[in-house]
């Protein structure tokens, strides 16, 4: 069980209203208290911030408005205390424009070796005036951008698949092997117990850089990867992309108890399982149940797609259902009221299958979306697309933990993103109280998947259910989990409630609410 801390929002301990490094170590404690075996902790490096920290200026340095290298001991050190492991992200396809590789790059001539650790390119038409290819970047507009030489005449273009400010490294370059090397044992040799690789299908190119079959529309709002899984994509998922993941691993396993998990935005479930072969990644996000819509069959498939996927290579499978590129659950699945119980039965069924479940901070206290005000945006997706896409900004408004308006125990401040007046209802402090509340049913949730004997089945047996339910047991056990996503109650399965996301009432299991027999 792994729980996601997207640091600027999780806690601020010193005042600026910004998460930080310290912030998560004073709240170590509540996340033993919760269950959790993990964190992952989303970059905090030396950076310009212009995609809030994935723009990655120093890989082996903390930025100071997170703290410093003390400060990242300190919490290492603290959080292995509460029996808790500590994984961290890797950015390897792309680096920010203020890293001094890129710095040099601008200042050098096209062909120079400087230029060749990115993808420089001469402009297509008869001046170079357009850009190499058609490719798009996934938050809007070409991928591509053109620089100035040093003499003020336009020059060639660099590729970007993300931000103008996050240009791609070029993996056919030694010293871009060489550096994520040197990245790994740093982290590694102070204590971490393993990554996230972001963009895991990203980082190889083809050679020739064709372009793409059709121009692609960027992704939708809150939909971040709804361009790249449109496949075949010649911007992801290229084949040489398993001899970075082969080094990766092969680095870790020098590190014995240490594990690789990729963000694989890869449809096809063939390909997908290339990345977690015994000599590549650990584990591997594949995202069906993101997105699947609150529908028994629909879930039902996502599940069956994710074991079919994991199944000839033998690795565990490994759930989400948000994290801080997409719309948190309780908005996703309706909002208010109806989104919240089916957020709660959907942590109940995501809680229900075997391999790792990776938890997104707040996701745990059932936080909506917040909309935000124009002038609060801050995800570079705004501005790129012209003030088309509002961005991911909405689930990552901070964690209310107690008291009242403006910080609510995240900081005494103002937050870096204002915090909505309905907050107060949802504050940690008041649910660990709640019997009834979301963290509870959480909590409660964590601790039978790691005591109760029906978790220990790795395979699943479906039942028959009526129109809009789905029932299944965990392999070899009496365990059970029953959703009901229609409109009218049905009759529970056979066997002991121990656990319900919502009330039951005469035998029967009511609509959005999903129930744990044994």
């Amino acid at each position: 069980m792994v729980y996601q801390i997207y640091v600027r929002s999780f806690s601020d301990a010193d005042g600026d209203g910004i998460g930080d490094l310290d912030g998560i170590r004073a709240r170590l404690g509540y996340l033993e208290l919760l269950g959790v075996d993990a964190i992952w902790l989303t970059p905090f490096y030396t950076s310009p911030m212009a995609d809030h920290g994935y723009d990655v200026a120093d890989p082996r340095d903390v930025d100071p408005v997170f703290g410093d290298l003390a400060a990242f001991d300190r919490l290492i050190a603290d959080a292995h205390e509460h029996g808790l492991r500590v994984t961290i992200d890797l950015v390897p396809n792309h680096t920010s424009r203020e890293h001094e590789w890129f710095r040099v790059a601008l200042d050098a001539a096209p062909g120079s070796p400087e230029r060749a650790r990115y993808h420089f390119r001469r402009g297509r038409g008869p001046n170079g005036d357009e850009p190499p290819n058609n490719w798009q970047s996934v938050f809007g507009g070409p991928a591509w951008t053109r620089v100035q030489d040093p003499d003020g005449s336009p020059g060639e273009w660099y590729l970007h698949l993300f931000a103008p400010d996050q240009p791609d490294l070029n993996w056919t370059n030694a010293e871009v092997w060489a550096d994520l090397e040197k990245t790994l044992r740093f982290w590694l040799d102070r204590g971490v117990d393993g990554f996230r690789i972001d963009v895991a299908h990203g980082m190889s190119k083809p050679p020739d850089l064709p372009d793409a079959h059709e121009e692609r529309e960027p992704a939708a709002d809150g939909e971040r990867w709804a361009a790249s899984v449109v496949e075949p994509d010649p911007r992801f998922d290229h084949d040489d992309v398993h001899s970075v993941h082969r080094m990766i691993r092969a680095v870790l396993d020098h590190y014995p108890g240490r594990l690789v998990v990729g963000e694989v935005w890869v449809g096809d479930s063939a390909r997908f399982s290339r990345y977690i072969r015994p000599d590549e990644l650990h584990l591997g996000f594949n995202f069906r149940l993101v997105r699947a819509p609150f529908d028994a069959g629909a879930i039902r498939t996502a599940i069956e797609q994710s074991l079919t996927a994991v199944a000839d290579v033998g690795a565990p499978p490994a759930w989400t259902l948000s994290n801080h590129d997409v719309s948190r659950p309780v908005t996703r699945y309706g909002g208010g009221a109806t989104g919240l119980a089916r957020a709660r039965a959907m942590a109940l069924v995501e809680l229900a299958l075997p391999g790792v479940v990776y938890l997104y901070n707040g996701e745990e206290l059932g936080l909506p979306d917040v909309e935000l005000p124009d002038d609060a945006l801050q995800d570079p997706m705004w501005e790129l697309s012209a003030h088309t896409r509002r961005g991911r900004d909405r689930c990552r408004v901070p964690i209310p933990w107690e008291g009242s308006a403006p910080g609510y125990g995240f900081t005494p401040g103002d937050p870096w993103l204002p915090m909505p007046p309905d907050y107060g209802k949802l504050v940690a402090a008041e649910q660990l109280e709640d019997t009834g509340s979301m963290l509870s049913l959480v909590r409660r949730a964590i601790e039978l998947r790691k005591t109760h004997p029906g978790f220990e089945g790795e395979e699943l047996e479906w039942f028959g259910a009526p129109e809009g339910c789905f029932a299944f047991r965990r392999a070899g056990t009496t365990f059970v989990c029953a959703l009901n996503t229609s409109s009218d109650a049905v009759p529970l399965p056979p066997g002991e409630t121990i656990l319900a996301s919502g009330p039951l009432a005469d035998g029967m299991l009511p609509p959005d609410t999903a129930a744990w027999l044994a």
